[in-house]
This record gives structure tokens, C-alpha cells and sequence, in this order.
């Protein structure tokens, strides 16, 4: 019987994290992976890992994180916003890896039909502490910087052509739900994404301002809505199983070397989901 794999937050390019990459294999010859973002932050470093990894498993489904989207000096290819997004997409079909502009792939091993749906969806900096609620973003982003909190996206992720990051999340969201709506209603799903889709994984975060920077309220209900038997993500670098309403939420970030080392049972680059 094949298994369904996940991993994420790989953070390739951090010394620590590369030689963990050898840890991410099958059982056999059938099983699949997904990847919930965060390859690396460089093009070329992402599709050689994506590529080394496809090159093990039947199908590997990847969905972008932030620190795929950053432009930064780093990188020979100073593309920004939806188009860096759209250059990764091309390259991960030249490598044969499914992403959210295909197809939805069909996981036929369950119970019932499973559509995996991997999403881009972003944030749109709704989920605020209940001091930033009801004040203006620019205020609640002035509060995160004096509680120390500032996330590096607001230096790197660039949203062009779109006026912002939440705009450029409002139109991912528009796009995701009219696919997931087409899912053929007898099957369930397992909705892949970088950001958390429900506010509760990031209950344990040490910085709560930082939550600003993980979701949006607009996707409290899909797990609900759109039939998830699981829902997998990364980001939080708090790999963890939780549940909401019933539905299984894996987290399954990697996470950085100093991140991992404190840990009792190490790094854990590799996770079987079903």
C-alpha cells in the first residue's frame, strides 16, 4: 500500500539542514510527497532540491512559502512577486512536480477518493492579538515592531503587480475557492498549504504579534467546507498533530538547525500523513 508523505520548511541552505535532505525518502516506489513550502530562498537551490526529490518519489506536490517568494541579493534571478511565483511554477513542471496551478491529483489509497489541493494562499494580517483587533493595520504593525516582532517578509516578499500582500491574498483566496468548489463532492481532500489555514497552531508562538503574519480569518471554515480529511502545513516551525472541529491539522516544518537541536527527538525532516 503506498503512504503519503510531507515535509516542509526545509531551509536547504542552512548549514544543519542540507545533509537532512537524504532522511526525506519512500518506503517505496509508489509513495508520494508533499512539500509545504520553504525549500530555500534561492531558485536554482529549491528546483535542485525539488528535482532530487522527484527523482525518489512517484509524485511530489509542492505548494510556495514565503521564503521561496523573497527576492533577495542572494539570488542571480531578481524576479518579485507573481512573477517569481509563476517562474517557479514553470520550472517545477519542467521536473514533473505538481504545484497549485495544476491539476489537483486524486489519492485513490483511502477510505473514499481523497483530491489533494495544493494552495497559495498568503495572509492578510487579520489574525491580530486582541490588544490590535480593532486599530489600523499601520498601528498593529507599530505595536508587532515594539513588542521586537517584525517579520522579514515586510523586507523581502514583494506582492507586484499587486498593490500589497493582503491584495495579492485576496485574489489567491477568490482563485483557491472556485478549485476547491469544483472538487467532485464525494470526495474528501487534503489541503496542502504553507500558511496554517485556522488560527489554532499558532496558539503556543512565542511572539503571538507574529500570527499577523500566518493566515487570515478568511479560511477559518475550509476544512469544514471543503470536506478535509487532513490539512497539511508548514511555517510555524512547531511540528505538531492538532485537531479542529475533528479534522486532523499536521504541521510539518523542518525548521532551522538551532530550532531543532533543542528538541529531545531531533530533527524530523519527514512525515507520513495517511
Amino acid at each position: 500500500m503506498p503512504s503519503l508523505y510531507a515535509t516542509s520548511d526545509l531551509h536547504v541552505t542552512h548549514r544543519g539542514n542540507e545533509p537532512l535532505l537524504d532522511h526525506v525518502r519512500p518506503e517505496s516506489g509508489e509513495d508520494w510527497l508533499l512539500v509545504a513550502g520553504d525549500v530555500a530562498e534561492r531558485i536554482e537551490s529549491i528546483v535542485e532540491t525539488l528535482s532530487t526529490l522527484r527523482e525518489r518519489f512517484a509524485e511530489v506536490v509542492w505548494v510556495p512559502g514565503n521564503h521561496d517568494l523573497w527576492t533577495t541579493g542572494r539570488d542571480d534571478l531578481a524576479l518579485r512577486g507573481e512573477e517569481r511565483y509563476r517562474h517557479l511554477v514553470g520550472r517545477c513542471r519542467e521536473i514533473g512536480v505538481l504545484t497549485p496551478e495544476d491539476e489537483y491529483p486524486v489519492w485513490e489509497h483511502a477510505g473514499r477518493p481523497l483530491t489533494i489541493a495544493p494552495m497559495f494562499l498568503l495572509y492578510d494580517y487579520s489574525w491580530r492579538t486582541r490588544e490590535a483587533e480593532d486599530i489600523p493595520l499601520e498601528h498593529a504593525l507599530e505595536q508587532a515592531r515594539e513588542a521586537g516582532v517584525v517579520c522579514t517578509d515586510e523586507f523581502f516578499l514583494h506582492p507586484d503587480p499587486y498593490p500589497s500582500r493582503q491584495d495579492w491574498c485576496a485574489e489567491r483566496l477568490k482563485i483557491t475557492e472556485a478549485r476547491l468548489a469544483a472538487i467532485p463532492g464525494e470526495h474528501g481532500t487534503v489541503l496542502l498549504s504553507h500558511w496554517p489555514l485556522h488560527r489554532h497552531p499558532t496558539a503556543p508562538l512565542y511572539w503571538p504579534e507574529f500570527a499577523m503574519w500566518c493566515g487570515t480569518t478568511r479560511t477559518a471554515d475550509w476544512h469544514l467546507r471543503y470536506r478535509a480529511e487532513v490539512a497539511v502545513f508548514g511555517h510555524l516551525h512547531i511540528p505538531r498533530t492538532t485537531h479542529a472541529d475533528g479534522v486532523r491539522f499536521e504541521e510539518v516544518s523542518l525548521g532551522y538547525p538551532r530550532e531543532w537541536r533543542k528538541r529531545a527527538r531531533g530533527p524530523v525532516p519527514l512525515r507520513k500523513i495517511l
